[in-house]
């Protein structure tokens, strides 16, 4: 095996709180080890165009705190071609980068395993997601902070439906994931949850508002995004269609829920793991993502990590329903 000298890092596809807490893991693992470590901008893209530059300990000063990424973020139809990977490897050999460190999701694993195979060279991937859709870890980096931003914004959201005996269609983000949806309206106390990973029925959403609280003030239903019902606009406007009495509003969270700063736990994990993919890359693992599972550290190939997890606890599904008696 060839020894590593300098390893390549960059996130990419959607930003997560904590890819900075991750970057700075990273680079000061690889100071620790002896290790080079390369900044690669604007992630696959960046690296077809030689945006590469070496960071040091103060390279990553003060950043454990911030929200985004500093390397940037974007996505890269040109790396979707043979040809546009090997500039990219060819841009890799030019900057003496034997080893890349890629931190995002599915998309970003996906072309960091065909990539790694096409040139040998190895990869360890960072959970960097707030939708906690990959196999391989219990929770992703972004993922808890996105989740307690969603709460915040939905108990202020719970303060003026009471003031106004309100009916608000919460929809989040998750595109074919609903464990924000879900998590978050456990938490919120949500009416109902709707959730790509469980078949949507309005009827039993309108079976369980008939038979809720009359003198409750407020009432919120938790709508995942790209659910099979439609948006949040088009489930109102049925619910409104259902119950003309009701005061229904809509409230869609949007990028809020990529902002912002880390959590405690997201800014641990990303520590972790940030430590765990040096090491992994040192004592030989290539193609994997590095996560946590059970607490400890976990190596999951890419093509097992980027299957969507869609098994969803039924336990959820009937707390949602105790609940909201």
């Amino acid at each position: 095996m060839t020894q590593i000298k300098n390893i390549g890092l960059f996130t990419s596809g959607g930003d997560s709180p904590g890819m900075n807490a991750a970057i700075r893991a990273v680079v000061r693992s690889a100071i620790y080890y002896n290790l080079e470590a390369t900044g690669i901008r604007r992630g696959f893209d960046g690296m077809i165009k030689g945006d590469l530059f070496p960071m040091d300990r103060r390279s990553v000063s003060n950043i454990i705190q911030r929200g985004g990424t500093i390397l940037k973020t974007a996505r890269s139809e040109q790396f979707k071609t043979v040809e546009g990977r090997k500039l990219a490897y060819e841009q890799l050999k030019a900057h003496n980068v034997d080893a890349l460190v890629a931190i995002g999701g599915d998309g970003t694993f996906t072309g960091a395993k065909v990539f790694g195979q096409e040139f040998d060279i190895p990869v360890i991937g960072m959970p960097g997601t707030i939708d906690n859709d990959l196999c391989g870890t219990d929770f992703t980096i972004g993922y808890d902070t996105a989740i307690n931003t969603v709460i915040q914004a939905v108990d202020k959201i719970r303060d003026t439906a009471e003031s106004h005996d309100r009916l608000f269609i919460i929809e989040v983000m998750g595109r074919d994931s609903g464990l924000i949806a879900l998590r978050t309206g456990i938490a919120a106390g949500a009416e109902a949850i709707l959730i790509p990973e469980s078949k949507t029925d309005l009827q039993s959403v309108f079976d369980r508002l008939e038979r809720g609280r009359k003198d409750k003030k407020s009432k919120i239903i938790m709508l995942a995004e790209n659910g099979e019902a439609g948006d949040a606009f088009e489930v109102g406007r049925q619910i409104k269609e259902k119950f003309p009495n009701y005061d229904t509003r809509v409230s869609i969270l949007g990028h809020i829920q990529r902002g912002g700063s880390p959590t405690c736990m997201d800014r641990v994990l990303a520590s972790r793991l940030g430590v765990a993919a040096i090491e992994g890359l040192i004592a030989g693992h290539r193609n994997e993502m590095v996560g946590l599972i059970h607490n400890e550290i976990a190596f999951t190939p890419f093509e097992h990590a980027i299957k969507h997890n869609t098994d969803i606890n039924p336990d959820f599904l009937k707390i949602v329903e105790i609940l909201a008696i």
